[in-house]
């Protein structure tokens, strides 16, 4: 069994989850964070180091100073719109610091990797379920970016035998069901979080982008996974390095698409009462529906989602919330 886990990014929003979790498995965990969007107060377990991995000085001093059987990389600027509008941020954090976490490892013989990798390597599919067999076509220098890690990771794993899994986010969502932890973006990008908060009214009414899409009532429609199945995965994946050796990559969602106003409506029942929101134009590049085919991941990693019903997704980040 893995005795100490790197997490780089545990300080933020899955990583932290991530981090609980482990330790909660009797697994030593070091948390690397250099606090540029996530919280030290996030990192409620283990040991906790602030560091950059674009600085060779921090990188070097933590691998001579503990030993690791293994990394979950979460460190990642995650935005689409600021990918677009600076890319330089995007390729030197998600892409050069990636390649200098790898070589650090190299260097200390550490040959198992988990990689915290997305639905946007996928760009705008042609097809309603995504399978891991799509087509490759990320539209944003975020999707880009992921994609360029999963490829040096089949690079990698030819030629030093580092052996990774890297698993496809759809969306993220939920908090820790003990309501020690949950989602604190600033600012916050993400549909759930934001309805919630024009819920409690510390925002104004959520905005919905479109209302003429292809879909069964006009709205977005996307797969939503809660954040401890999510990094139940991850744990699965670990235990799948142990006997596979290789490149690796699977998609986690639910399989199941919600709306933006399926989002709405489940999390008035939720909170009880209605939540202000007002329709607005669309935003470019936004797809009509894109859900995960999980089902290599279930059948690989020996994985379900526990968390299948909206109304309890979004119950866990309400009770956090509150």
């Amino acid at each position: 069994m893995y005795k100490h886990v790197l997490v780089t990014g545990g300080a933020g929003y899955i990583g932290s989850h991530m981090v609980k979790m482990l330790h909660s498995n009797g697994i030593e965990v070091t948390t690397l964070d250099n606090l540029s969007t996530g919280h030290r107060n996030a990192v409620k377990y283990g040991r906790f180091i602030e560091g950059d991995l674009n600085n060779s000085h921090d990188l070097t001093q933590l691998f001579q100073s503990y030993r690791f059987d293994s990394v979950m990389h979460f460190s990642a600027c995650s935005l689409v719109g600021e990918s677009m509008l600076n890319p330089d941020k995007y390729f030197r954090n998600n892409v050069c610091g990636t390649l200098n976490l790898l070589q650090e490892m190299n260097k200390h013989n550490v040959k198992k990797f988990i990689f915290s990798s997305s639905a946007a390597v996928y760009g705008q599919p042609n097809t309603e379920l995504i399978s891991e067999l799509a087509e490759k076509k990320p539209i944003n220098p975020y999707g880009k970016s992921k994609l360029i890690v999963e490829l040096m990771l089949e690079d990698f794993a030819t030629a030093y035998s580092l052996n990774s899994v890297s698993l496809r986010y759809f969306n993220a969502a939920g908090a820790d069901s003990e309501g020690e932890l949950g989602e604190r973006h600033d600012p916050e990008t993400h549909l759930i979080p934001n309805v919630l908060k024009a819920a409690n009214r510390s925002i104004g009414p959520i905005k919905l982008f479109g209302n003429d899409y292809n879909t069964h009532d006009g709205t977005c429609v996307r797969d939503y996974i809660h954040v401890e199945d999510l990094c139940n995965a991850h744990l699965k994946a670990l235990s799948y390095l142990g006997t596979n050796t290789g490149a690796f990559q699977f998609n986690l969602g639910n399989s199941k698409g919600y709306s933006v106003l399926d989002i709405l409506n489940a999390a008035e029942a939720v909170v009880g009462e209605p939540i202000p929101s007002e329709i607005v134009g669309r935003r470019p590049g936004d797809p009509d529906t894109l859900v995960a085919d999980s089902r290599l991941a279930q059948k690989e990693l020996n994985w379900k989602p526990v968390y299948t019903d909206m109304k309890e997704i979004i119950k866990t980040a309400w009770d956090w919330m509150n």
